[in-house]
């Protein structure tokens, strides 16, 4: 009896690494082990029905029964193997965009899903959801199905899983981090992060920043900046608890600084302090009636027994004065 497309098989477990499976590997986890050697089933070559499936074409090979989705999912892997070759077949020799050419086209999707969950279950570590990660690699399948030849004597899984797994890779490159960096930063943090795993095993303690610089072959420089870069990947929000807080309250955005614009207005007291220190006392009197008690200039001429005419020279040579004083002091 075939084995099924999703039973599991110890030797070639898929893994989280980046390591990338081998032909062998491949077709032997799609087709079963023997695959290359075994002799493809016979299947009985007869025209779908209406109600089944289009029509074939005059001219065209019939295509054998193609079997339903719950069908495809119990489907023998050499029965997959060679009913996926006998499609691809009469989908090189059909037009496309006609109903005929999706259909065949949707029926080799069905049939090699398991292909992309083999593929996403490397990933299964990440932070994404698998389901995501199934849909980015079902978008690598599709394009596989569409540049693949079968006059290159290539197996499917063997042409179709570099595409698959290029595809699930850029999604996570362009849409997990929180930051966009450039794509040479987000490669030099994957080797930072294998180096210094790789150094803490044999050196039994962290490596330093010219140790892993030594390791890569880059500078100093370029280390530091693909440490910075690595912050960049995840995010916390700013409403968040930080870890250490026993019971508090507080949040990341209690903790962040703000700019304080009354430093500034600090600065030009002080600065104004010896300025209006020297001043007549009759105009530090206007000036505090104007600018403290926020009377007007008829309310200070009253207040002094002159006229508001006098009030506003005065207080127009007292300001011009001060204003000088602090251009000269800076």
């Amino acid at each position: 009896m075939s084995p099924r497309l999703d039973e599991p098989r110890t030797p070639i477990a898929p893994s989280a690494s980046t390591h990338e499976p081998s032909v062998t590997d491949v077709t032997s986890w799609m087709y079963g082990p023997g695959a290359e050697t075994a002799a493809a089933p016979a299947f009985e070559a007869r025209t779908l029905a209406p109600a089944t499936a289009p029509s074939a074409d005059a001219g065209l090979l019939p295509l054998p029964d193609i079997p339903s989705q719950e069908a495809l999912a119990d489907m023998g892997a050499v029965d997959a193997r060679v009913l996926s070759k006998t499609l691809f077949a009469r989908l090189e020799a059909l037009e496309e965009g006609t109903h005929e050419y999706a259909y065949v086209r949707n029926t080799l999707v069905e049939l090699n899903l398991a292909l992309v969950k083999f593929a996403a279950s490397r990933f299964r570590t990440r932070s994404e959801p698998m389901e995501d990660i199934v849909q980015v690699g079902t978008i690598g399948l599709i394009k596989s199905i569409d540049r693949f030849e079968l006059s290159r004597g290539v197996e499917f899984p063997t042409f179709a899983m570099p595409t698959i797994i290029g595809e699930i890779k850029r999604f996570f490159r362009d849409t997990s981090w929180s930051v966009r960096v450039p794509r040479r930063l987000q490669e030099l943090r994957l080797d930072l992060a294998k180096t210094s795993d790789e150094l803490a095993q044999r050196l039994d303690r962290a490596p330093s920043v010219g140790e892993l610089a030594e390791a890569l072959g880059i500078t100093r420089e370029e280390v530091v900046e693909g440490m910075t870069a690595s912050n960049a990947y995840t995010a916390s929000s700013l409403d968040a608890q930080p870890e250490e807080e026993d019971g508090g309250e507080a949040t990341l955005a209690d903790r962040i600084g703000y700019e304080d614009h009354g430093i500034e207005g600090i600065e030009y007291i002080e600065s104004l302090k010896p300025l209006i220190a020297r001043l007549p006392h009759r105009d530090r009197t206007i000036l505090s009636l104007r600018f403290v008690a926020n009377m007007t200039q008829s309310e200070i001429g009253e207040e002094l027994g002159i006229s508001q005419m006098h009030v506003s020279r005065l207080l127009s040579r007292t300001l011009a004065k001060l204003r000088k004083g602090l251009t000269l002091d800076e």
